[in-house]
Order: structure tokens, then sequence, then C-alpha cells
């Protein structure tokens, strides 16, 4: 009960910062400066992983672990859900 009043309260501060696609705008905003003019190559990939990885995360921690449920809430199935955690190395 105190993990999930802990998630509410994180949920709430993040809704009065910047919204997600905007940290994504700038993120993607300062890694093309950082090239200095090179281009990128399979940035579709290194976007998805990077957003990913962190999102199954919160999601896996957010449900202690429970796949079913996680799997819910992502909106996916289970097998998708185990398929994704092991490429991330979430679980083994």
């Amino acid at each position: 009960m105190a993990k999930q009043k802990k998630n509410n309260e994180a949920l709430k501060a993040s809704r009065k910062s910047k919204p997600l696609h905007q940290h994504t705008e700038d993120a993607l905003k300062q890694y093309f400066r950082n090239l200095n003019g090179d281009r990128p190559g399979d940035l579709y990939d290194l976007v998805i992983g990077e957003v990913e990885r962190p999102l199954f995360k919160a999601v896996m921690d957010y449900t202690d672990g429970n796949q079913s449920q996680a799997a819910g809430i992502l909106g996916i199935n289970r097998g998708t859900l185990r398929k994704k955690l092991r490429s991330y190395s979430l679980i083994h």
C-alpha cells in the first residue's frame, strides 16, 4: 500500500513538470547537436530501446513483478512482455 502511495505521488509530481514528449524532443535535439553533422544510424531502434527498457522496468516495479498485471497495464500480451523483459535483461 505504501509503495502505491509513493507511485501515485511520483505520478502527480511528474504531471507538474514537462510532459514526456517534451523530454524526448529535448533529448533528441541534444543528440543531434552532439553528432556535429554526422548522420545517425538505426535511430528508431536506439530511441525505442532507450524508452522501452525504463518503461518495462517501471511497470514491473509498480506491479511488484506480476507479469500478467504488467502486460495488462501495457496493453500487450504476456508472451510479448516476457520476450521484451528478456531482451532488456530484466528477467532471466
